[in-house]
């Protein structure tokens, strides 16, 4: 995966210098925030807190956030390649991609269309995340479903999508085939849901949560690859949307990525993960409406014959609203997981979040946005640890974001 990757990125860079100038599109920026964090540790550093910050005192920190940059080049008025890469202080191959990909999408005479993307990049289940580096427009901190999707989830294969215009709407049907998510899933079982802005690189693992480690008996601390093919198995994932003018879009779709749950390399195991997820995105006037909702389950074999099942699911609601150089947005979310084992128990969860953003641009490259979460979950898992079983935690961040 890494040789396909950095292949189709030099690719498109080294043909973009022989292009003409306007067949290469170039955006990014650059992030600096204020953060006021909770208390707990985050599970980026090992520990248990569900947010993408976190400080046992809870001091004030201003620091750089992240630089992405996305890059893409039209070979033809048909063909064109993507990738986006990101700086970011706690990422350890100092630039990492996030997607690079090649998609082929043919001139469309009649109702009928139709395109192909291939090389690695995200599956289309985000309505929040459409913006430079799959940021959100409506909030520094996406969903939980789409926090994990960013977390777990990348198609590294080829992706087919045929579309019809009607008289009610356009109606598209999509399918893939990818490779090398095996591991998707180890985070949902282990660590849960969390809410942060931050996407898994292609070639970076992720840190385990310490006390989840201890609980199974392994050496702490550790990290795991996610994109990794362990059994040999293609993974898939079909779906379609219905776009109506004037009213809005529906979308659906169902995820397996078709591992074998027994299979493992070295003390990296494959995670049987399917779920089925829907969407609606509707306009009201200068108001934006979103609603998600994801339920699936995840299936692992530790030690032959006993297994492990995590059934997990997730809704939110968002309202924003555009009011020019000004956007004002509030989500809801609910989460939950729970396992099929006595022995695994304590690794269940539910929880709430509610997430307040207010947004300005003054300028055309300048971006400040003020956000606020507010978290409740309940997890047994904590009482091991010595923390209260209900986390209560509250994040506030200020963004500074200078496009380029």
């Amino acid at each position: 995966m890494r040789a396909a990757c950095w292949t189709i990125l030099a690719a498109s860079l080294c043909a973009a210098n022989l292009a003409r100038a306007d067949d290469f599109t170039w955006a990014g920026y650059i992030d600096g925030r204020l953060i006021a964090p909770p208390h707990e540790v985050s599970w980026l550093k090992g520990g248990l807190g569900k947010l993408r910050f976190g400080s046992p005192d809870g001091s004030v920190d201003l620091r750089f956030a992240d630089a992405i940059a996305d890059l893409g080049w039209h070979a033809t008025p048909e063909l064109s390649l993507t990738t986006s890469l990101r700086i970011e202080p706690d990422q350890r191959t100092g630039v990492d991609a996030l997607e690079a990909y090649a998609s082929y999408r043919p001139h469309a005479d009649g109702a009928w269309r139709w395109s192909l993307k291939t090389g690695a990049f995200f599956p289309p289940l985000s309505l929040e995340n459409n913006d430079i580096g799959w940021s959100s427009v409506y909030t520094l901190t996406p969903s939980a479903i789409n926090s994990w999707v960013g977390d777990e989830l990348r198609t590294i294969g080829a992706e087919g999508a045929i579309a019809r215009r009607t008289q009610i709407g356009t109606v598209t049907l999509l399918g893939a085939l990818y490779t090398r998510n095996d591991p998707a899933g180890v985070l949902i079982a282990e660590r849960g849901w969390t809410l942060d802005d931050r996407p898994t690189g292609l070639f970076e693992t992720v840190h385990e949560p310490n006390a989840s480690l201890e609980h199974m008996r392994r050496a702490a601390p550790d990290r795991t690859p996610l994109f990794l093919e362990i059994d040999g198995r293609p993974g898939w994932y079909a779906g379609g949307a219905w776009d109506l003018p004037g009213v809005g879009h529906a979308q659906f779709l169902y995820y397996d990525n078709d591992a074998m749950p027994t299979a493992h390399e070295s003390d990296y195991f494959t995670w049987h993960t399917q779920f089925w997820s829907e969407g609606v995105r509707s306009n009201i006037g200068d108001a934006t409406i979103l609603f998600q909702n994801i339920a699936g389950s995840t299936t692992v074999e530790f030690r032959a014959p006993s297994t492990w099942t995590t059934n997990f699911w997730s809704s939110y609601a968002l309202a924003s609203y555009d009011l020019g150089d000004w956007r004002l947005s509030l989500r809801g979310d609910l989460f939950g997981t729970a396992q099929d084992a006595a022995f695994w128990n304590s690794f269940g969860e539910h929880g709430r979040a509610v997430t307040a953003s207010v947004a300005w641009a003054p300028l055309d490259w300048l971006k400040l946005t003020a956000e606020l979460i507010a978290l409740d979950a309940t997890r047994l898992e904590r009482v091991a640890e010595g923390l209260a079983k209900e986390e209560v935690d509250d994040q506030f961040q200020l963004s500074a974001r200078v496009s380029f």
